[in-house]
């Protein structure tokens, strides 16, 4: 006969000397509880009742940590991430998550066990962006488990994701700009950086760009893939990242010369390759047709150039900050340039590029301020 508490559930020893804390949910189905000690399977009743009353009471079968990931990633992420994410999430939790938290099970992670992971990963020497990418992941596995009925809550909202420091965006200055250009004249690659400042596309959209995305008759060019080396995979063409992404660029004049040009190199170019060529008709490649290889081109032509031009050491992307930030100071709306950028809102762009916008409302007051003293005069006149 068990022992029971408040009319709710009951603890009773089995045959083996086990202790059983058992309760039925509002939906009639039975939560078991194993323990070693009557005291322990008592706490587990109350902590159960309490669920129950709360509402959060899981009565399906608990599992590990490492289990509920390991299938998450493969029936649930796999089918509907990109390649590149899906293998960063496999990466986090084979690295990070499953050696301190594997063999926890589901039901029993608290926001102290994510507290515990996110120290030993920063006393490990992590970057707090790499925590963070941590942190979301497990929050989106977890909404899932809590859908499902796996888990009461998601612990994530309990803590405060670890904080980021903001870098500090470096972009170019006119000058240097004009710098950098002058410094790629002659370069392989001088058309890819001229496109990188008057368009601000990013890198994986200039390097997945095709010669049929160009269209020579209007001086226009359109996004509509990217490029990435993928571990295992080799170089994957993908879909823009958002749908915004995907979008039609005017091009300048010098951008529009300096791809008739490197059209007409490449073709000299394919010509002396002859049977070796790869043919992937990409703007942007390497001496036999093929793909560029990011490290490559920053070693052997991106820093080279930026040492030329007496130029800190920046990012490539760090190019399409430049542009949309020099956009911004030559007074045009931020609205265009959120368009040229393919941000989803404009508040990404606003946001992202707060910096120049003091100088802009600066300017804005002056030019009011001007207007007004103008139409004050003429009334005293």
């Amino acid at each position: 006969m068990g022992r029971r508490i408040q009319g709710e559930g009951s603890v009773y020893q089995r045959k083996d000397g086990r202790w059983v804390a058992v309760i039925t949910s509002e939906e009639g189905k039975k939560k078991f509880s194993y323990c070693k000690t009557q005291k322990e399977a008592l706490k587990e009743l109350q902590l159960a009742t309490q669920a129950k009353m709360q509402g959060t009471l899981i009565t399906t079968k608990d599992q590990k940590l490492s289990e509920f990931l390991t299938s998450w990633l493969t029936d649930t992420a796999q089918p509907i991430l990109r390649d590149k994410t899906y293998i960063r999430y496999c990466e986090l939790v084979r690295l990070h998550i499953i050696p301190i938290l594997g063999k926890v099970t589901l039901q029993k992670i608290t926001p102290q066990h994510l507290q515990r992971l996110y120290k030993t990963k920063r006393e490990e020497g992590y970057a707090p962006q790499t925590i963070l990418h941590i942190h979301r992941f497990l929050h989106r596995a977890f909404n899932d488990a809590v859908k499902w009925n796996l888990m009461p809550r998601n612990v994530c909202n309990l803590i405060e994701g670890p904080r980021v420091p903001k870098k500090e965006m470096q972009v170019l200055s006119h000058e240097q700009a004009h710098s950098f250009l002058e410094a790629a004249q002659g370069d392989p690659l001088e058309t890819l950086y001229i496109l990188a400042l008057s368009t601000g596309m990013r890198q994986g959209e200039l390097l997945g760009l095709q010669w049929k995305d160009i269209h020579f008759d209007n001086g226009t060019l359109q996004v509509k893939r990217k490029i990435a080396r993928i571990s295992n995979k080799g170089f994957v063409f993908s879909e823009p990242k958002t749908a915004k992404s995907r979008r039609n660029i005017t091009l300048t004049a010098t951008a529009l010369e300096s791809l008739k040009q490197h059209r007409r190199k490449q073709h000299e170019q394919r010509l002396a390759v002859g049977p070796e060529w790869e043919e992937y008709d990409l703007v942007f490649c390497n001496m036999l047709g093929r793909p560029i290889e990011v490290g490559n081109m920053t070693r052997r032509s991106f820093r080279p150039i930026l040492k030329k031009a007496g130029l800190p050491i920046i990012r490539f992307h760090d190019l399409r900050h430049s542009c949309a930030s020099l956009l911004l100071s030559l007074g045009v709306h931020p609205k265009v340039v959120q368009e040229l950028l393919g941000h989803s809102q404009i508040s990404i762009t606003l946001d992202t590029y707060s910096h120049v916008l003091p100088s802009l409302q600066a300017e804005a007051a002056q030019r009011l301020d001007t207007l007004l003293s103008f139409r004050q005069q003429r009334h005293q006149s």
